[in-house]
């Protein structure tokens, strides 16, 4: 029995030391570490990732199908405006030239004939018209009968409806001379389309096709691609961003980019376009949607890259991220982004809007009874005030990726606590003891 009595009485020790311990932990105060209300500019960035790219790139197809022959180019070359690419087999072309040139003079000479015609046919009719002058004179003398004077009169008719036909033949002639002198022209010009041309000074980005392959070309549609010219010396950097985040960044607002070729570098650019119509991926509740944004890179701010054995420094496809610099204010009250949290205020019924206080009313059944409105989620930040935590509401502005602005409900120079995070996001409430450490001690390993 003693031995029972003796064990009961160690356990309640031992329960009541730990409550005791419990008890004082909970009393305790928090490690914290303050920052304080400094004024600086801000400036709100929009980060995003995507592809360079040149701003000008031009793909060339064919406007004939046929085999490759001669290729004069590679990938990285740099041409001229002018300065032949490549040549697709011209033979078929060269036998539709000479196909449609012996059609131009087989036109040609039926058109001589025509006229020869049309010379006879003037000659019988102008006979013709003498034979039939004299006819009606005598006609008129009663000199030859009705028939005979019928008969030079129909011969007549007959002669000038002749040379009627035989012009209407000598312009049909001339109107096919010309059809086929346009197929002539046209024949030329698909054989000049096997010379490939480069339209524009540039650098070979892309070469699609090699000597050997054939291609597809289709006039007035796009047919096989054979390569690639763009301009290199003008890129760009083409970002989705957000659709939350797209209404904060406007045509012409800065940008920095860092590429992942050069570390530690980081390049100026600026806005040119902004989509208007959304890429969506993803389907149902997890559609993201995202718009197209694109930041001309600023030569003069990598023109030091540029050197004889690196002429390019940057290539189509290299992966880049970018700060986009939209709103900018300056000597504002600023604090560190992690000194600002939230709280909820659904233990009061009464609700600030701005500077406003309103009430709602909530119809029962029965009766109408004063209800608390949707919880309202307030901003909040931790000042230090004589070892205890004081809670101010507050209203933020603009960030940057380190501080925030505060409109109003803080002063500069207050000693704000900034961490830890997890102190200030949950533990901290208005009246909680804390502990000034400093900030190198509290992250500490053993802390």
């Amino acid at each position: 029995m003693k031995k029972i009595y003796w064990i009961i009485i160690i356990g309640v020790i031992v329960i009541g030391g730990v409550i005791i311990m419990q008890v004082l932990k909970g009393n305790a105060p928090i490690e914290i570490y303050t920052e304080k209300a400094v004024v600086r500019n801000v400036v709100e960035i929009v980060s995003a990732t995507g592809k360079i790219q040149p701003e000008t790139e031009l793909k060339l197809s064919s406007d004939v199908s046929g085999e490759i022959t001669e290729m004069k180019v590679k990938e990285g070359d740099q041409v001229k405006k002018g300065d032949l690419l490549c040549r697709i087999k011209p033979d078929l072309y060269v036998s539709a030239i000479d196909r449609v040139s012996a059609t131009v003079n087989t036109t040609k000479a039926n058109l001589t004939t025509t006229k020869a015609q049309l010379d006879q046919a003037k000659a019988n009719l102008a006979n013709a018209e003498a034979l039939f002058k004299r006819n009606q004179k005598l006609f008129d003398q009663a000199a030859i009968s009705q028939q005979e004077f019928e008969a030079a009169k129909a011969q007549y008719e007959s002669s000038k409806a002749n040379v009627s036909a035989m012009e209407a033949n000598v312009n049909a002639g001339e109107y096919n001379i010309q059809s086929t002198q346009a197929s002539l022209k046209e024949a030329n010009t698909n054989l000049e389309k096997t010379f490939i041309y480069a339209p524009v000074d540039g650098t070979i980005s892309k070469l699609s096709v090699e000597k050997g392959e054939r291609v597809v070309g289709v006039s007035g549609m796009a047919g096989t691609e054979i390569l690639r010219l763009a301009n290199l010396n003008e890129m760009e950097v083409s970002v989705e961003v957000n659709e939350n985040d797209i209404i904060k960044v406007h045509k012409n607002d800065t940008a920095l980019i860092e590429v992942d070729a050069y570390m530690d570098k980081k390049f100026k650019g600026i806005v040119t376009e902004i989509a208007n119509s959304a890429n969506s991926s993803g389907i149902s509740v997890d559609q993201v949607t995202n718009f197209v944004v694109k930041i001309r890179m600023l030569r003069e701010s990598y023109g030091y890259l540029i050197n004889e054995k690196n002429p390019v420094p940057f290539r189509p496809g290299m992966s880049a991220s970018v700060d986009i610099q939209t709103t900018r204010v300056f000597n504002v009250i600023t604090v560190p982004i992690q000194a600002v949290t939230t709280r909820n205020n659904d233990s009061l019924d009464v609700m600030h809007d701005g500077d406003e206080e309103r009430r709602v009313t909530v119809k029962n059944d029965n009766s109408d009874k004063p209800a608390k409105e949707e919880t309202k989620i307030k901003e909040l930040i931790f000042v230090l005030v004589n070892g205890v935590a004081k809670q101010k509401e507050i209203k933020t502005g603009i960030q940057d990726n380190d501080f925030i602005e505060i409109k109003f409900g803080l002063l500069k120079g207050e000693e704000v606590i900034a961490g830890p995070y997890s102190a200030v996001s949950k533990s901290l409430k208005d009246g909680t003891k804390v502990k000034l450490v400093k900030k190198e001690d509290l992250y500490k390993p053993e802390k």
